[in-house]
């Protein structure tokens, strides 16, 4: 049942996109470096590319059955662990001269961040939708076990004695209406296989893309966005609606020492990704997805500066403070586009350019106004229109002073961010959770209370009310085909691809208590708008739009305006009315059987 849905949905996303080129595109994600190479993951190319910096080529390629998403090297350098595949995930254990796969590791849902111990003995990778880490003991090749963190972890880094692995998780946690919504990191004790602290990050940090360890080992550093969410979106300068950031965490107190951000205040550094630390500890990278560049920091003056803060009483006001940077950072542009992961070596660092097949490399030893260059991973066939428009979506320079990308408010390919904002779609005081924009084409109309007609009427409203641009109408159509070939991530509730027992018992209870009579398949929504009680003010009596249940799973909070924590949350707490369906009179089993049907779809 289950797969038949889906594949149906495929289909209509493959009707409605662009028919893709045969050939691969080129999109290095991440980067090892071991000596004189350069391991890089081609996820789109379904391999890894060693590269020669010195002499600027591809040395060879070794090809993954999968798309691969992470990469490490084993610290005598003749292992690779490369993490790859969804729902199937695993780890390819790869003879670093070859490319012979020895080994195959079992992991979670989406595994990314492979991360290898300083002894060689242990390998830590983040399960992004299964939300845990898994530990492996390498020389048995086994997986010791997996240690639960917040949400969708994306990134971790460990810290030179082996003591703590940092987990830097995607999105926040919880419902959208607390009023302190933010993303966390999570502090793995790799001794007790438990988590040690979570750290709480400003209000409105979401995107966390990249974290790594200072060399001593005191402070860690996390990537993210400080979403402004809290005001009405009315314009962007000054940071307004986001700003982009990198917090510096104390890892012996545990705690956040404070957030600064990498904007200008005429002009945004989007989309911050990778980060790392030169050898000496004398320099912070951060590379910027949207922006295309790299924060090239002063580590010492920065540190200084935030004692400065501390000790004068101003340590609050960093988080807003858009000079603060001014002297402690220059900005390099690269050449290529869309900078994800990060590496150093010596003098140089190495960004994954994903956009542009390439890899891009500054010398901190030169001056900054010496130009960037790129080394290319080979030949790739001119971006079809679904591969435009995905470049446009997470291209910040669409967007008036670079504040933010379309990707700032839609990560995780065109996905939510958790957070309620005041957009002017439907007038202000309205705040909307983040919708997923998977099947937004198929499933008209567009937004929370239906205000625009279809998908196609909203991507241009948001070309001028979120970018606070007017591009030709080539560069909407662009975004129309890149949302149309969306397809949705089988859950990670399914077994083997199919429903779980309590899942097959929901969904006789998911029929019974009539939910499918708004919610019927494959879209799992009626394509209506209902009065269903829980508008709330001036939307007291508003219809809201029926929204697809399809991938529903990763896309909490719920309801509008995000109160609902949990998918129980909606049939229980949210459902005084029934017109969430008939659940007042079901069982707390029953309860559980249809949030785990809900929950697989």
């Amino acid at each position: 049942m289950i797969r038949g849905i889906r594949n149906a949905i495929v289909l209509w996303s493959a009707i409605t996109a662009v028919v893709a080129s045969a050939d691969p595109y080129l999109s290095p994600l991440a980067i090892a470096v071991r000596g004189d190479r350069l391991y890089v993951v081609d996820t789109t190319a379904d391999r890894v590319v060693a590269v020669n910096p010195m002499k600027a080529r591809v040395v060879r390629a070794f090809p993954t059955s999968d798309a691969p998403s992470g990469i490490a090297v084993s610290p005598d350098g003749k292992r690779l662990y490369v993490t790859a595949g969804a729902e199937n995930g695993r780890v390819f254990v790869l003879n670093a001269r070859t490319g012979k796969c020895v080994a195959e590791l079992v992991t979670g849902h989406s595994p990314n961040a492979p991360v290898v111990s300083a002894d060689g003995n242990t390998l830590f990778v983040c399960n992004q939708f299964t939300n845990d880490v898994s530990i492996f003991d390498l020389a048995a090749n086994t997986e010791r076990c997996r240690v639960p963190v917040t949400r969708e972890p994306v990134a971790a880094a460990l810290t030179p004695n082996g003591a703590s692995l940092i987990v830097a998780n995607l999105i926040p946690k919880g419902s959208a209406t607390s009023g302190y919504v933010a993303a966390t990191v999570d502090v793995v004790d790799t001794n007790a296989r438990a988590v040690r602290a979570s750290i709480v990050l400003p209000n409105g940090s979401v995107d966390l893309r990249g974290v790594c360890v200072s060399p001593d080992g005191a402070y860690a550093y996390v990537t993210h966005l400080v979403s402004r969410y809290q005001l009405p979106t009315t314009q962007l300068e000054r940071g307004w609606v986001n700003t982009n950031a990198v917090s510096v965490l104390d890892l012996n107190a545990m705690t956040l020492i404070n957030t600064v951000l990498l904007d200008d205040v005429d002009m945004g550094a989007a989309n911050p990704w990778g980060v790392a630390c030169s050898p000496d500890g004398a320099r912070l990278l951060v590379a910027h997805a949207g922006s295309h560049e790299i924060s090239v920091i002063d580590r010492g003056k920065l540190h200084q500066k935030l004692s400065e803060a501390a000790a004068n009483g101003g340590a609050n006001t960093v988080p807003n403070d858009l000079a603060f940077m001014v002297g402690l950072r220059e900005r390099r542009r690269l050449a290529g586009k869309g900078p994800r992961g990060i590496a150093v070596s010596g003098p140089r660092v190495f960004a994954a350019e994903y956009y542009s097949g390439s890899i891009g490399v500054i010398d901190l030893a030169q001056e900054a106004s010496r130009a960037a260059v790129s080394i290319s991973l080979g030949q790739a066939p001119e971006p079809d229109t679904v591969r435009a428009g995905e470049i446009l979506f997470h291209d910040a320079d669409y967007c008036f002073q670079r504040w933010q990308s379309c990707a700032s408010c839609h990560p995780g390919g065109a996905r939510v961010d958790s957070l309620n904002w005041d957009m002017l779609n439907d007038g202000l005081g309205t705040p909307k959770n983040t919708k997923s924009l998977l099947l937004s084409h198929q499933t008209p109309p567009a937004m929370a209370t239906g205000v625009r007609e279809t998908a196609e009427v909203a991507v241009r409203a948001g070309i001028r009310n979120s970018l606070f641009n007017t591009l030709d109408e080539s560069y909407a159509v662009k975004l129309d085909e890149y949302l149309k070939s969306l397809t949705p991530v089988p859950s990670p509730l399914l077994v083997n691809g199919a429903l779980s027992d309590d899942a097959e018992r929901g969904k006789q209870v998911f029929d019974t208590a009539k939910c499918s009579r708004c919610h019927p398949a494959p879209l799992f929504t009626d394509l209506k708008s209902h009065r269903v009680g829980t508008g709330m003010g001036i939307e007291q009596d508003k219809k809201f739009d029926t929204p697809t249940l399809v991938e529903v799973w990763r896309t909490a909070p719920y309801l509008h305006d995000g109160r609902a924590a949990t998918i129980r949350d909606v049939i229980t707490i949210a459902n005084e009315s029934g017109d969430h369906g008939d659940t007042s009179e079901l069982s707390q089993e029953q309860i559980d059987d249809l949030a785990a049907y809900v929950m697989s779809l």
